[in-house]
């Protein structure tokens, strides 16, 4: 190139510097043509393959992730659900246990007061019973002290066992009649 400078500032034309010469054009658009029809033919294929397989994975990762979250709203309203039912029963079965309870402890207070009923009523007849033997036991006694003390204040002696005890059994019957006049 600084011969063909040379040569053209003899020759005396005025020569750009900026401005290459012909040939250099033309030698230089041969090769730029050549890696411009490589790229175009190798290398732009190629990227565009890569960059539609990395959109084809987002695109799919995208729906997958849709897909898992649709899955996951499910699960949660699926559980949600069960959960709901699950507080129901457990709802219903605190109401049951509270009923069966109140059953239960109505039956066993209706068992003691029974028991209790009885328990007294065996107690009243036993009672009536030890007041009936202590009455028998009583009157025996009262009769013969009474019988003796007779015997002391009138003088004689009262064995005869049917007359004594006729006088013993008015005497008391006597008693029991005041007593009762009295209340």
């Amino acid at each position: 190139m600084l011969e063909a400078l040379i040569i053209a500032a003899e020759e005396g034309e005025a020569v750009n510097p900026l401005i290459p010469a012909w040939y250099d054009i033309v030698y230089s658009i041969i090769p730029f043509l050549l890696v411009l029809f490589v790229f175009w033919k190798v290398v732009l294929p190629r990227m565009q393959a890569t960059l539609d397989e990395r959109s084809a994975k987002i695109e799919g990762g995208i729906k997958q992730a849709e897909s898992a979250q649709a899955e996951a709203k499910a699960a949660l309203e699926e559980y949600n659900k069960l959960l709901a039912e699950a507080r129901a029963e457990a709802s219903k079965i605190r109401e049951q246990a509270r009923v069966d309870g109140g059953a239960i402890l109505a039956d066993l207070k209706e068992q003691a007061s029974a028991e209790a009923a009885r328990i007294t009523a065996t107690a009243q007849q036993q009672i009536e019973a030890e007041r009936q033997a202590a009455l028998v036991s009583l009157r025996a006694e009262v009769g013969t002290l009474a019988l003796d003390l007779a015997s002391g204040v009138i003088g004689e002696s009262l064995t005869d066992d049917k007359k004594a005890t006729a006088i013993v059994d008015r005497f008391l019957a006597d008693l029991e009649a005041s007593e009762k006049a009295a209340k």
